[in-house]
């Protein structure tokens, strides 16, 4: 065998073994030959139940309610016939409702302190963060919508179960200008390589920094290549990064466009961290159809985000126990975004934007515990029953907005005939106390997702 022959056949099964791994990861769906078949093909009663179905303002009577597989075959006022194989859980009136979704969360790098990111192997990277989408699931997160971090293989890992958590909807690496929001650099890396070195954060995969439509184009593409089911930039100034005041606005139209048209093309669409009416406006001149944030919200952005039908992906940021701390000149910044927070969410409710809810814990491995305690402070602005519904139904239609590039096929964040079995069963009535789940451990009584039961502890 010649050089040329044998280096060209060994090229050829380097791409056929490496392909499956790098490739943009299709949808998983009911598969009657996958590993977890007799889990997925089995079947569970929840008899006598109530239902908060992701929607309503009430619960449901008492009802009964079959899952077969991963999905919900049979909701009925009436007894159920079921064969004796089937695990029959007596719900005793508890409330069965969708499985939460976290529509800002970073799986790898909520519970990772900077230190580590910038100096810890990756092997124990992805042992911190396979721990914590263990955590996410128990606290009833069956759905994270990943805003930026290297979760690829976190993502196949749960997917193929070697490790429990949550489904994962990933953003991948968040694109960044130069001293934005997701340049991870040191100072002493500046001015950048000549010769493409990648800084250490670039590296891992947190961000990559890219100038100009040229750079913008080709990041958002690499990031679709490795299985983005959406896209996300810095558009403006972040409280958690150190180069940047929040009041700076970042990127231009045409950058946006960009990364806006790759996305488009791949079916799926752009979300942009951004706080100003600057960063906010320019992103939605360029296409973006996310913010991320927006607490310094005014009136005239509010009103063309309305326009322009835009989300609003926000979060709980004011001044109490659950705020991930900050200091020095962040503890500043911080402060100026929590103080436009109420403004934001009432600009939201006035033009009827289209609200999610998220988390956005980012390196702090004491606050992750409060996902849960995080949602019930939306309170202050809303319903009990409509924050469930944010954080159910609505963060499930932002989930769709991935088109083909989702992940997972299938109806999410509601109860009824056909969705996805994706369920929480909760000792007592969430829509009069939300704060029932700021204590998964004592409130969550049955936690299922995909079908599979991960926690019953309801006849102990």
């Amino acid at each position: 065998m010649t050089i040329a022959k044998y280096l060209r056949n060994t090229s050829i099964l380097f791409f056929a073994i490496s392909t499956p791994v790098f490739a943009h990861t299709p949808p998983t769906q009911p598969s009657p030959v996958s590993t977890a078949q007799a889990q997925q093909l089995s079947e569970v009663l929840f008899e006598n139940v109530r239902i908060f179905d992701g929607k309503s303002q009430k619960l449901s009577t008492a009802v009964n309610v079959l899952v077969r597989g991963n999905q919900i075959q049979e909701i009925s006022s009436q007894p159920i016939n079921v064969a004796s194989h089937v695990k029959v859980i007596q719900g005793q009136q508890k409330v069965l409702m969708p499985g939460l979704i976290d529509a800002h969360w970073h799986a790898m790098l909520a519970a990772l302190p900077p230190t580590l990111m910038m100096t810890a192997e990756v092997a124990d990277i992805n042992f911190i963060a396979a721990q914590e989408a263990k955590n996410t699931l128990m606290r009833g997160f069956t759905s994270v919508r990943d805003l930026g971090g290297p979760v690829f293989s976190l993502k196949r890992a749960i997917d193929k179960q070697m490790v429990d958590g949550p489904r994962i909807w990933p953003s991948g690496s968040i694109i960044s200008q130069t001293g934005g929001h997701a340049d991870f650099r040191m100072t002493y890396e500046v001015p950048s390589a000549t010769n493409g070195g990648l800084s250490r954060g670039e590296a891992l995969g947190g961000g990559i920094v890219a100038d100009g439509v040229t750079e913008v184009l080709k990041r958002t593409r690499e990031q679709l290549m490795l299985g983005a089911s959406q896209i996300k930039l810095a558009a403006g100034g972040g409280v958690s990064s150190h180069y940047d005041p929040i009041d700076v606005a970042q990127y231009t139209e045409e950058e946006f466009r960009a990364a806006v048209n790759a996305a488009e093309n791949w079916g799926t669409y752009v979300s942009v961290h951004a706080y100003t009416p600057k960063s906010i406006q320019t992103a939605l001149k360029g296409g973006v159809k996310v913010i991320e944030h927006g607490q310094l919200l005014d009136e005239a952005t509010a009103k063309l985000m309305a326009q322009k039908g835009a989300w609003l992906s926000s979060q709980a940021f004011i001044d109490n126990e659950f705020a991930n701390p900050q200091v020095g000149e962040n503890r500043e910044k911080q402060k100026q975004v929590q103080a436009g927070t109420d403004k934001s969410f009432e600009l939201a409710k006035k033009y009827k934007l289209k609200v999610a809810w998220g988390t956005d814990i980012l390196f702090n491995p004491k606050m992750t515990k409060n996902q849960g305690a995080l949602l019930t402070t939306m309170t202050r602005w809303y319903q009990p029953a409509e924050v469930l519904k944010m954080a159910t139904s609505t963060n499930a239609e932002l989930l769709a907005l991935s088109g083909e590039r989702s992940p997972y096929k299938g109806k999410f964040g509601v109860v009824e005939t056909g969705a996805m079995a994706d369920l929480l069963l909760v000792d007592g009535d969430p829509i009069t106390d939300l704060k029932l789940l700021a204590d998964p451990n004592k409130n969550l009584l049955v936690i299922m997702k995909d079908g599979v039961i991960y926690k019953n502890i309801l006849n102990k």
